[in-house]
Formats: structure tokens, sequence, C-alpha cells
């Protein structure tokens, strides 16, 4: 991969980033759609880049390239994030794309229920992060699954489209209890994400 395509083309370090792993049965719902969407496909045109569906996570922070003595720190910071957090469920709200439908880079779900805490959650990461020594995240954090690329591919704003049509009015929610640390390994196809560990939510739990 040229480092146009790939920012972090020749910096040492592990790829990794902090995210909520989506469960089992919501996957399989969601690999269900994505299939529909690809059925769409007219013969011969050129597809969108897919991502890898046994990795389907919502991304809070993207660390990027990170030495193998501060990969324990992140999951530190990992392990801090969970313990004040209480569990809480998410659901699927829509499909779309970015930056713009008619000409998108990437093909998403968007997150309804759970948005709140979830975005809660990521800032709970950020600082103990930041305590650990990172930089702050200058980003606006906007809850998604990110389904494919599609940046210079005629096809995006067509496959975008379909996404949209077959996700409305979808019921897909899991339950949110946990925080991961993943690798993005990439070379050879779709980046393969790698959990690094995983650490259970253990805020107080509401009365019964």
């Amino acid at each position: 991969m040229t480092s146009r395509g790939d920012p972090f083309a020749g910096i040492p370090g592990r790829r990794i980033f902090v995210a909520v792993p989506v469960s089992a049965e919501a996957r399989e719902a969601i690999e269900a759609i994505v299939a529909s969407v690809r059925g769409l496909a007219d013969p011969g045109e050129r597809e969108v880049r897919w991502v890898r569906l046994d990795g389907l996570h919502v991304t809070l922070r993207f660390i990027g390239p990170t030495l193998e003595p501060r990969i324990a720190d992140a999951l530190e910071a990992v392990r801090a994030a969970a313990a004040a957090s209480v569990p809480f469920e998410a659901a699927i709200a829509g499909g779309g794309a970015f930056p713009v439908p008619d000409r998108p880079r990437a093909l998403w779900l968007g997150i309804g229920q759970g948005a709140a805490e979830l975005t809660a959650l990521t800032h709970a990461v950020d600082r103990e992060l930041a305590a650990r020594g990172w930089a702050a995240e200058g980003r606006p954090f906007r809850p998604h699954l990110t389904l494919a690329r599609s940046d210079g591919i005629g096809s995006g704003a067509r496959t975008a489209e379909r996404l949209v049509a077959a996700s409305a009015g979808l019921d897909i929610r899991w339950p949110v209890d946990r925080l991961a640390l993943f690798e993005s390994v990439t070379g050879g196809g779709p980046a393969r994400y790698m959990p690094i560990g995983e650490a259970p939510f253990r805020g107080p739990q509401p009365a019964s």
C-alpha cells in the first residue's frame, strides 16, 4: 500500500484503537443486510471495499501506530474507562455515507439508542489516554459501524443508496458491556481487527 493510500505507511508500531465490539447476533443480522446489498450489484460492477465483518465494532478512539512498550499503557486506559462504566443497549438507526451520499468515501450504519452513552464512553477513554500521555482527540465523535470504503469507486453512490434502503426500519440491537483494544493488521486484503485485550464494565449498577 502506498503512502498516498496509507497515512501511516513507514511509521513503526502496532496500529491500535479502542472500540465497542458488536454481539454475534447483531453481527449476523448485519451480515444479512450486506449480503442483500451486494446481491443487488449490477453484473460486472466494481464493488466497494467491504470490511471484514468478523471483527465488527464501533470505534471510539483510533490511537494509531504504537510501540510495544506503550501497548500496556493503552490497555490500562481501556480498563480504567471500563471500570467506571455501566452496561447499556445500542441499536442501529439506518445507513448512510461519509462525507456525502453522491461521492462517498465510507458506507456505514448509524447508532440511535445508545449514541449518548457511546459518546460519554468516548470521553472517558480520551480522559484516561490523556492521563497516560496521549494527545486529546480533536475530531468530533459520531457513533457508527463502518461497512465499506468507496473512495474512487464509481459504484459507491449506488451502493450507498442500496444500503440506505436496505437498512431502513431496522431493529438490530445489542448489549454494550465491555471495551476492547484492537490492532488493525493491514495487507493481503481488508484489514483484520485483532483483539489485544477486553475489559468488562464494572461501574455502579442501578438498584433493582
